[in-house]
């Protein structure tokens, strides 16, 4: 049994937040249970909190999922990741080949297997999408389900599974045929109604990604995308709050009209975060070009991001005024629930020892995954 003991000037469990918490880590779990331990602890300085997870990672450190799908790859992307405090992630491919889909599978597998600290499964962005809202994924890519992509999302060695897709591109019957292969559905890149939108709902999608970037607009007389990703409580919504994606505004009226725990924070992230690298190579010889902490591809679109999970929660509390543990639960909580990962989001007793270390500027002083120090 490997243990150790820590006294946590600061710690926030994921529902309330105390002070001056002796812990222990037990074989990678919390416990609280330190009359048993007559170790001096640890002290951390600063708000111990629980691990931020992301539910959208293309790349980082200069590792771009869609470029190399090797479990090297993985390594790059979670450690660059984990320095922002991130414990757990979900690598997104975004539209590629089948090809390409079936070795990313692959990689994730081989991960999974391994015990890969961060890699809780994968996001297929992709490619079952709508063209007018492909935004910078690749046209000529996008396309319906075959058999062949069913076989992929068909694995039971990847951990959690999540396809993102435009409903009016993939009839009913494959959605609720996704559903059973145990895959998350979520809607996205999609210019669907608002019907369309509700009637993939009702047969068991729960997720919208990226909410307001690439999906049809809240109107009056058609309530589109947006408007059935705010009104179903039951679904969650990403939300890239990086000051490009979606203005303030539009991110305190979501908050304000969904049902409290319903919202999550993404980062949409590519390869530069973690780097001063200033471009990269993307799809049909494009670049995506970085200017400050904005990504453009050359060809106009947004493409994606550089954002880290603490700077999501330091511009949630900065620009859309939503209290620290709040915007907490929002990038940790609240995506463990949406994944079901019950052991994750908190520190709870018998949690699992995911946790960060924040100074008063919410930048991260450590990160612990398994109650392993990264």
């Amino acid at each position: 049994m490997k243990m150790k003991k820590y006294l946590a000037r600061q710690l926030f469990d994921g529902h309330k937040l105390k002070n001056n918490v002796e812990f222990l880590v037990v074989d990678g779990k919390i416990s609280f249970a330190t009359q048993n331990s007559d170790e001096n602890p640890e002290v951390l300085e600063g708000l111990v909190a629980p691990g931020l997870i992301d539910v959208q990672v293309n790349g980082g450190g200069g590792g771009f999922f869609n470029a190399e799908q090797t479990i090297e790859c993985l390594r790059t992307i979670v450690t660059a990741h984990a320095k922002y405090g991130s414990t757990a992630l979900m690598p997104t491919l975004i539209t590629d080949k089948v090809e390409v889909m079936a070795r990313a599978a692959d990689a994730t597998a081989q991960a999974i297997a391994q015990g890969e600290p961060g890699v809780v499964g994968i996001h297929f962005e992709g490619p079952h999408l709508s063209y007018p809202k492909k935004g910078t994924h690749s046209e000529q890519f996008i396309r319906p389900i075959s058999e062949e992509e069913f076989a992929i999302y068909a694995r039971q060695d990847l951990g959690i599974k999540m396809v993102t897709l435009a409903p009016e591109t993939v009839p009913l019957e494959d959605i609720k045929r996704l559903i059973d292969l145990g895959v998350k559905v979520s809607v996205g890149h999609s210019n669907a109604d608002f019907e369309t939108t509700m009637a993939a709902l009702e047969v068991g999608v729960d997720g919208f990604t990226h909410l307001f970037n690439a999906m049809s607009a809240y109107t009056s007389r058609e309530p589109g995308v947006v408007g059935a990703a705010l009104w179903e409580d039951n679904a969650w919504c990403g939300l890239i709050v990086d000051g490009h994606h979606v203005h303030p505004a539009s991110a305190k009226l979501a908050i304000r009209s969904k049902q409290r725990g319903k919202i999550m924070l993404v980062t949409d992230a590519m390869p530069p975060v973690g780097t001063n690298d200033m471009e990269f190579d993307f799809f049909d010889g494009r670049k995506v070009i970085r200017t400050g902490d904005r990504l453009n591809s050359t060809t106009g679109e947004l493409a994606g991001s550089v954002l880290d999970m603490a700077s999501a929660v330091r511009n949630t509390v900065n620009t859309l005024d939503i209290t620290l543990t709040e915007a907490l639960r929002m990038a940790s909580l609240y995506p463990a629930q949406y994944l079901g990962l019950s052991d994750k989001g908190h520190l709870l007793e018998g949690a699992d020892a995911d946790f960060v270390v924040l100074n008063n500027s919410q930048e991260v002083l450590s990160n612990f995954i398994g109650g392993k120090k990264i």
